[in-house]
């Protein structure tokens, strides 16, 4: 029954493309989309975390829902140096934060001093490539100040300018010294960009006196898959219950659940295509069905037993879902890898989580290649089943004085 059924799809080469175009198209899109969507979300992920928030966050305690001065990470050097021998960390960088006042002339805005060890932080999240005016930090302190583009609209500064930052030390004194501007910088983020007031780590340290402290470690793992897995390992690897280790999924809940909910409509695109492949199955098999009535009551009088003529009309069905799968699979590939590589240019550049997308790129991901086989292959047997059985129950007799 297979090599027969196998003769059958190329008896009528016409209706046989026409299946398969259906299988094929439906495989195709389907494909694109979940890389596309794949892709796109990684990129945006990557570009959300990797330049700015870090993809595993440590803290002291609570911090993340209620800040304070005084919850710093103790040694924190040490304790990077353990986060840093965990398997796929890939870096990480400290930072120190605190609010105060930054004043220029006559103009006086409120600011969040951010102290970060430039050299580390430039590893983990290439800031030196942010900077649009004038220079990075300088490794070693030198009461410099990068200050965000909107800062130093507001601000009228310029580099070369003296400023003055005016907070409270952790010790109850009054914060207050003079910083020099060395850089303007563009991190995408609107917000950090108009508040941003960077000092070098040991220049924060000793300003806010807390020596050797830090509020946060940000983490860059190899890959962005299986973070909370990570986080999880670097926890117990700290073994210290006044750690919190968390990916970001949890210290960016918003962002999070805005791209969780995006990606319903992918799903819903996915399950709109299988439809339109299932009707189009469906339509052309019961239409071979109708044509074929002569030619299975034949089947039938010369004594071939119902379950064979079902058995038969399946492996038809089979045998074409398999080459549209395999056609399909080298074009999605090949589609997906290219744009992968060039990426889709956007006519609209959008924001997305503080950061402005331009580009989105596709991926080549497993899940491209076995969601839309399964479904389509699934899809194409199921719906096939009820013209599979109209023609094993046709009557031989009536059958055969159909002309």
């Amino acid at each position: 029954m297979f090599k027969i059924a196998f003769r059958n799809i190329f008896r009528q080469k016409r209706r046989t493309i026409l299946t398969m175009l259906t299988m094929f198209g439906g495989f195709v899109l389907s494909a694109i989309s979940i890389g596309y969507a794949d892709g796109s979300y990684s990129y945006i992920i990557d570009l959300f975390t990797h330049n700015r928030l870090g993809q595993v966050q440590v803290h002291k305690g609570n911090y993340l829902d209620r800040p304070s001065l005084y919850k710093t990470i103790e040694n924190y050097q040490a304790v990077g140096d353990t986060i840093s021998g965990v398997d796929r960390v890939e870096s990480w960088a400290p930072r120190l934060f605190s609010a105060g006042l930054a004043s220029l002339g006559d103009q006086t805005v409120g600011v969040r001093v951010i102290g970060i060890d430039p050299d580390q932080e430039d590893a983990a999240t290439n800031f030196s490539k942010k900077v649009i005016k004038g220079r990075y930090l300088s490794s070693q302190p030198r009461r410099e100040v990068m200050l965000g583009k909107g800062l130093a609209k507001l601000l009228h500064a310029d580099i070369g300018d003296s400023t003055i930052i005016l907070s409270q030390a952790a010790d109850g004194s009054m914060a207050n010294d003079f910083y020099t501007v060395v850089g303007i910088t563009d991190r995408g983020d609107k917000m950090e960009n108009r508040t941003a007031y960077y000092l070098n780590l040991q220049d924060a340290q000793e300003l806010f006196v807390l020596p050797g402290q830090v509020h946060e470690i940000i983490v860059l793992a190899d890959n962005i898959q299986h973070l909370d897995r990570l986080a999880n390992t670097i926890a117990g690897t700290l073994q210290n219950n006044s750690l919190q280790v968390k990916p970001w999924m949890e210290f960016a809940k918003t962002f999070y659940q805005a791209m969780q909910a995006d990606l319903q409509g992918m799903w819903i695109m996915l399950f709109v295509i299988i439809l339109i492949v299932a009707i189009g199955v469906l339509n052309t098999v019961l239409m071979s069905i109708l044509e074929r009535t002569r030619e299975y009551g034949v089947l039938r009088a010369m004594g071939t037993r119902p379950f064979e003529i079902f058995r038969m009309v399946i492996y038809e069905v089979t045998i074409m879902a398999v080459m549209s799968i395999v056609v399909g699979t080298l074009i999605s590939v090949g589609v997906n890898y290219y744009f992968s590589l060039s990426g889709i240019a956007l006519s609209s550049p959008f924001d997305w989580g503080g950061m402005q997308v331009s580009h989105l790129y596709t991926a080549v991901s497993p899940r491209s290649i076995y969601l839309p086989a399964i479904t389509v292959f699934i899809t194409s047997l199921i719906v096939s089943a009820f013209p599979a059985l109209k023609a094993a129950r046709i009557a031989p007799a009536q059958a055969m004085r159909i002309h």
